[in-house]
């Protein structure tokens, strides 16, 4: 089963390119984050057209988080499933051909000093509740998505450059590696185990052609 994972940075600026991207590629399961609507704006006819169930929660303007699926799509979960809901949409998960998918986008965390990285500290603690309460570690289970967290240092392009920043503390990696400690694995680090292999680039100074990215 191919289950792609793509933070869009708004849907609706970017529908035609997600569609153009499943056309081509077909996959069974794509979670998407950063949607920036609202349910009422989400475009599930457009990809009921193109053969998939659909799961969103959204949010306007930020965050937002979906999965899309075409071998089904049950046991939906928009939110976390235990402890107190979270007032921004970063989370949702379903059952996809008997695999529980979880799609996330976890906050940035912004600095070290600010409440918003004590709040994602938090939440990657209630990720791991969440998770460990809607399956089990030998259960078929997917966690994917937008983690803002960069697992060790060949996951940045230069690990000095983060000393005393977010997405690199030890902190966001201990929470980072409690989650996977429950029974998941690192697959595209099992796979692909060389250095200088991202998933985010700066599009603000170039950073992609000067291969300055993090994972």
């Amino acid at each position: 089963m191919l289950i792609a994972t793509w933070n869009v940075n708004s849907l609706k600026a970017r529908l035609p390119r997600v569609q153009g991207w499943i056309e081509e590629n077909q996959p069974d399961v794509l979670c998407i984050q950063e949607t920036k609507m609202t349910e009422a704006a989400f475009p599930a006819l457009t990809f009921q057209e193109m053969g998939y169930e659909t799961a969103h929660l959204g949010q306007g303007q930020w965050n937002g988080v979906a999965i899309l699926s075409k071998v089904g799509l049950t046991d939906v979960v928009a939110n976390f499933a235990t402890g107190e809901p979270d007032a921004e949409a970063r989370i949702i998960s379903a059952t996809c051909n008997g695999v529980k998918v979880v799609c996330v986008y976890v906050p940035n965390g912004r600095e070290l000093e600010h409440d918003h990285y004590q709040y994602k500290l938090r939440w990657m603690k209630q990720l791991r509740d969440h998770v460990n309460t809607i399956a089990k570690p030998t259960e078929d289970v997917v966690v994917t998505g937008d983690f803002n967290i960069a697992p060790t240092d060949i996951d940045v392009w230069d690990p000095a450059v983060f000393i005393g920043a977010t997405h690199t503390s030890e902190p966001e990696r201990k929470v980072l590696s409690d989650l996977c400690a429950w029974g998941l694995t690192d697959i595209f680090r099992e796979q692909h185990p060389e250095p200088k292999l991202f998933s985010w680039w700066d599009y603000r100074d170039g950073s992609f052609h000067k291969g300055h990215g993090m994972r």
